[in-house]
């Protein structure tokens, strides 16, 4: 009770906020010119928005309608040192772009990536390439040649409600329910819980393996929704509207050597050396367990750049386990790249461990799949005719 009352001024805000731009008082939504989806969440990190991301690409890639098209991700590039719109090339920095942007443009080269903190400049630029040219703003851009993009997927836009996406998914982590959290700075709510309703899919994320449909139905009760029907993967949200609701897992991936001169047989040892720098690492470290004895745990702040005193405490965890592998996060390992202090004997044993969501059922996936295309190809008819 004490916390609703201390966290009360930040409610109002936030619901006065939102009330204005629902209603075009505050400012005025745009819509960019081609179709966009966002993904975001109502916390502060964690919820899985960079494999998610990834895995809507796939979607995209896979699809008759937009498997041949331009596509563009465009993020804010968190923590990133660049200004204004920046394109990700192959091989760029991390520090300079952002761990998870970089990710991208390297699982998926075919896809433009950029970075812009004004959602919708980066998208005017996308869409159309020549104002980079031409643009006051663009003077300091980095880019190269771009196709201009006929599809975009903005990665963590909920809350930027100047721009209006065309489909909105919003991400909840299994592990840490709305309804048992609070607002910043006493929780890691980042918006009011209500705003899950805005969303044109919720996906719970980080799942177990496997849910029975009670399982999924009582979660659900907690965030507020009713009548879940696993079939329509649909449930009655509190206004009485109907969304579609989604339940995602972690799937992780064989290791994989960072550097060139990794050594792939440190992969088989019976020891490992873990240091991670996400919000929440506990489920790779479950998962590593299963076939390592993690001999020693670093854990450093989400979005962590690399020092070299870190390296050298990294280094020195090695030498007192010399014959342990050295394991780390994809979005670590982007970040450990542009560390110049890494040394020949710890990159033989440094590895990424990749990570994929995947669906509880294949039910899931068909619905997800064929929703978000019709809804695209609804969005496209509507822009044709306006």
């Amino acid at each position: 009770m004490i916390d609703k009352l201390l966290l009360f001024p930040y409610y109002l805000i936030l619901g006065i906020r939102h009330a204005l731009y629902d209603k075009g008082f505050l400012c005025k939504t745009r819509e960019a010119a081609v179709p966009t989806i966002c993904i975001g969440n109502i916390t502060v990190g964690g919820t899985g928005k960079t494999p998610h991301t990834e895995m809507l690409l796939r979607t995209l890639h896979r699809s008759d309608d937009w498997g041949f098209r331009n596509v563009a991700v465009l993020s804010r590039g968190y923590k990133r040192k660049s200004k204004c719109f920046q394109q990700v090339v192959t091989g760029d920095s991390a520090i300079a772009y952002g761990d998870e942007p970089v990710q991208i443009k390297k699982k998926f080269p075919a896809v433009t990536v950029a970075v812009d903190k004004d959602r919708i400049e980066g998208c005017d630029f996308l869409c159309h390439p020549e104002l980079l040219q031409t643009s006051k703003k663009a003077r300091k851009c980095v880019h190269k040649e771009m196709e201009p993009a006929e599809i975009i997927v903005l990665d963590d836009a909920f809350q930027y409600r100047r721009l209006k996406a065309a489909y909105n998914i919003v991400l909840v982590d299994y592990n840490r329910p709305l309804d048992k959290d609070m607002l910043l700075p006493l929780g890691r709510l980042r918006d009011l819980p209500s705003r899950l309703r805005a969303a044109d899919a919720v996906i719970i994320t980080k799942c177990p393996h496997y849910m029975e449909d009670e399982d999924r139905a009582e979660f659900l009760a907690g965030l507020g929704y009713k009548d879940f029907d696993p079939v329509l993967c649909e449930a009655t949200n509190r206004k009485g509207g109907r969304q579609k609701v989604y339940f995602t897992c972690i799937n992780y991936q064989p290791m994989e050597q960072i550097y060139e001169e990794g050594d792939s047989r440190y992969i088989y040892t019976k020891k490992l050396i873990l240091f991670t720098g996400i919000a929440k690492d506990t489920p790779l470290r479950m998962f590593l367990s299963d076939n390592y004895k993690i001999v020693k745990h670093l854990s450093f702040k989400d979005h962590h750049n690399y020092t070299k005193a870190d390296i050298r405490t990294i280094e020195s965890a090695s030498k007192a386990f010399p014959t342990a592998a050295v394991a780390t996060t994809e979005k670590d390992a982007q970040r450990l790249v542009d560390c110049p202090k890494v040394t020949p004997r710890l990159k033989e044993r440094l590895f990424q461990v990749p990570i994929e969501v995947a669906f509880l059922s294949e039910q899931e996936e068909n619905v997800f799949s064929s929703t978000l295309i019709d809804r695209l190809r609804k969005y496209q008819q509507q822009k044709n005719v306006k």
